[in-house]
């Protein structure tokens, strides 16, 4: 559901004191984040890392904070950001809450997109005031992240009473609120996950192969292409399929595996999994004559019972 936010400025009342700001997992998230709350006019104050990449990137982004350790963070600060791996979010939380570090009052904020509010139970049981603030991006860990803010959108999940202050801090950070249920967090992830992570390795995987084939600048050749691509997708869904697949020229995709087989034995399996559902999408949506369907699906379960083929991972 679109959060109906106005883009009027925020009316003092609804906007959150001016704050001091901590981070707990100098990550490529929260320094950034906590960047651009100082530019809103709230105040870092400590950040807690642990790698030389972390304290790195807290000394670029954060210069002059304090880095301590988590309890001290939230020892000093009024919001605390909470960037850390998923999988270590629910033992942090318990942790810090079981080690009397969390305060009543004091704004907890997780950037996980996975989990809503319900992991922060254990603070909130602290007096703890928990948020849950996503932003849908992929960070550098560079100063470039700042502003890469402006627009972006947060998937967000808040208590009922919380709502403004968790809409103000995302506005305040250059970003859109878009209201996400509890229940539908793990969806919304794999959702982002789907598009972005997998489109990082599909990119990769296609610069490889243009490089094999003697292609000097895969990256300038790609640019225009898949940018074209991404906006007719953005803008028109599945009527945006092209290619061999969604024509059904199945002699075409059985030539692009037997290349594969022999150049990218890796990728025979990513490229067979992505046509059959790209031609499931394409005959769904009347793109694909059924005919042509036919022979190029068969095709493809040809392949995929190929003998011999290397499993996930491995190279002949």
């Amino acid at each position: 559901m679109n959060a109906s936010v106005s883009k009027e400025p925020l009316d003092a009342r609804d906007r959150p004191a001016r704050l001091t700001v901590g981070v707990v997992g100098a990550g490529r998230v929260g320094p950034a984040l906590a960047a651009s709350l100082k530019l809103a006019g709230h105040r870092p104050v400590a950040v807690s890392g642990v790698s030389a990449a972390s304290r790195r990137r807290a000394a670029e982004l954060l210069p002059d904070v304090p880095l301590v350790e988590p309890a001290e963070v939230l020892a000093r600060a009024e919001l605390v950001l909470l960037t850390v791996p998923d999988d270590v979010l629910p033992t942090l939380v318990e942790g810090l809450v079981g080690t009397g570090a969390v305060r009543p009052g004091q704004l907890l904020v997780h950037t996980s997109g996975r989990y809503g509010t319900r992991v922060l139970d254990p603070a909130l049981r602290a007096g703890a005031l928990p948020l849950a603030l996503h932003p849908a991006m992929t960070f550098t860990g560079t100063a470039v992240d700042v502003q890469r803010l402006a627009g972006c959108s947060f998937g967000v999940t808040a208590p009922e009473e919380l709502r403004l202050a968790a809409e103000a801090l995302v506005i305040e950070m250059g970003g859109e609120p878009e209201w996400i249920a509890e229940e539908s967090r793990p969806l919304y992830h794999a959702a982002l996950a789907l598009g972005a992570n997998h489109l990082v390795t599909l990119v990769a995987q296609s610069m490889e192969l243009l490089a094999k084939a003697g292609v000097t600048a895969p990256d300038r050749m790609l640019g225009p292409l898949l940018g074209a691509a991404l906006d007719n997708a953005l803008r028109s869904g599945d009527a945006a399929l092209t290619g061999p697949v969604a024509r059904g020229d199945a002699g075409t995709v059985a030539a692009h595996i037997g290349e594969l087989r022999e150049h990218a034995p890796q990728a025979v399996a990513g490229y067979l999994a992505m046509a059959r559902a790209t031609a499931d999408r394409a005959l769904a949506h009347g793109l694909l004559k059924a005919e042509l369907a036919e022979d190029l699906l068969i095709a493809l379960a040809d392949q995929e019972r190929r003998p011999g083929d290397p499993g996930p991972g491995k190279t002949r």
